[in-house]
């Protein structure tokens, strides 16, 4: 206790430099905290939200797109499918289960999503309050939908043409709440759900101009993605082969597109980590440097504590509490900045309506920053401590 009270009354000697080498720790320890955590949340929604679906059928354009757009929603669709094609493609014996999926509206910067009952049922979605809907026009909200726009059972909303704030609002068809579900920690909680027949009847109304026009538009309907699964793992063979030569539909295999893209992100935060592994070498070689100069101020020091029967061991091992100190705070403070980084960008993509990161995740590789942390302060305090270990108490007297 007495050797560490010590060495903390040495670090804070030089507020300075315990000051700026402090800050280079810190620094480098919360960017890999940083990277550490929001690589394993999105991956983990990533896991969560492709669970189960093997293709996705959408028109034909970037593969990659279908997938942000049908499975993530954060990405546009590059356009609609026709509705008899995607009903032909569900008969398909390959096909254990079709989810349409209709996009094109939204409140207040949240997506509204005509599908069907399989879709909540899809991700296992529990209801809060309320019911399904049972008729066009009824709609679902997912459990941040509601959090954020505060509107209770039963109420009215208008939606707007587009996938953003500001499109045109189809005030003549207005949607009734009849279910809030309860959070899932799945794509569902930031999304408003419907059936396709509301998205059409909102679409239809403004577009019809008599019962002629009605028929014609009920037989050219379209939706704008297809989840699918697979009866057999076979089918993945070729079944996406089949949709992108026999039909108009493009077919998307979310593992593939999802490899691509984690390959494309992985190139950031490489990058990252080399930033935070920068930092972190910057902050051994100026806490080496700091410790070896004390070593040489401190002689004085060091030669009364080996004439008070300090042996050689307890004088290293107050340099060593030095960089334990250092160490010790920077994981704090690192592993906190790290935190309140990631729930900084998890509020910037929570008002995009896009991907969640939660400040309040925790990571079992946490330990390894402090691990990482207690090791580059001992490996840059080694040098000094030996030379401490060596010291002479009678040279030291005389020098």
């Amino acid at each position: 206790m007495k050797l560490a009270l010590l060495s903390w009354h040495y670090l804070w000697s030089r507020p300075l430099a315990t000051a700026l080498n402090l800050l280079l720790l810190t620094l480098g320890l919360a960017s890999v905290t940083f990277v550490l955590l929001t690589s394993e949340q999105l991956e983990r929604a990533f896991e969560r939200d492709l669970a189960g679906i093997d293709l996705v059928v959408g028109a034909k354009g970037s593969p990659l797109q279908l997938i942000l757009a049908g499975v993530f929603h954060i990405d546009v669709p590059p356009g609609n499918i026709p509705l008899a094609e995607v009903s032909a493609l569900a008969q398909q014996p390959q096909v254990a289960q079709l989810i349409p999926l209709s996009l094109g509206d939204s409140f207040r910067g949240f997506r509204i999503v005509g599908t069907s009952h399989g879709y909540p049922a899809h991700y296992q979605a529990q209801l809060a309050q309320g019911t399904l809907w049972s008729q066009p026009l009824q709609a679902v909200l997912g459990a941040q939908v509601a959090q954020q726009t505060a509107l209770p059972l039963g109420a009215r909303f208008i939606g707007a043409h587009g996938l953003g704030a500001g499109g045109h609002a189809h005030g003549d068809t207005p949607y009734q709440i009849s279910g809030i579900l309860m959070p899932c920690q799945c794509v569902l909680d930031r999304l408003i759900l419907t059936s396709s027949e509301s998205v059409w009847a909102v679409h239809e109304k403004a577009t019809a101009l008599d019962a002629e026009d009605q028929k014609i538009l009920e037989r050219e309907r379209e939706i704008t993605l297809a989840l699918i699964r697979y009866q057999s793992p076979l089918a993945a063979v070729s079944f996406p082969r089949y949709v992108n030569a026999s039909t108009s539909m493009q077919a998307a295999a979310p593992a593939i597109e999802i490899t691509r893209l984690l390959g494309l992100v992985g190139v950031g935060t490489e990058v990252l980590r080399g930033f935070g592994a920068v930092l972190l070498l910057t902050a051994a070689l100026s806490v080496f440097s700091a410790l070896w100069n004390a070593v040489q101020e401190r002689q004085p020091d060091l030669a009364m504590l080996r004439m008070l029967g300090a042996p050689p061991a307890k004088v290293a091992g107050v340099v060593l509490c030095e960089a334990l100190w250092l160490a010790v705070l920077a994981s704090i403070l690192g592993v906190l900045g790290g935190h309140l980084l990631t729930g900084l960008v998890g509020l910037l993509l929570e008002g995009q309506k896009s991907l969640p990161l939660s400040l309040w995740y925790v990571s079992r590789s946490e330990i390894g920053v402090v691990a990482l942390a207690l090791g580059v302060a001992l490996l840059a305090a080694l040098v000094p401590a030996a030379r401490a270990y060596r010291a002479d108490a009678a040279h030291l007297l005389q020098s």
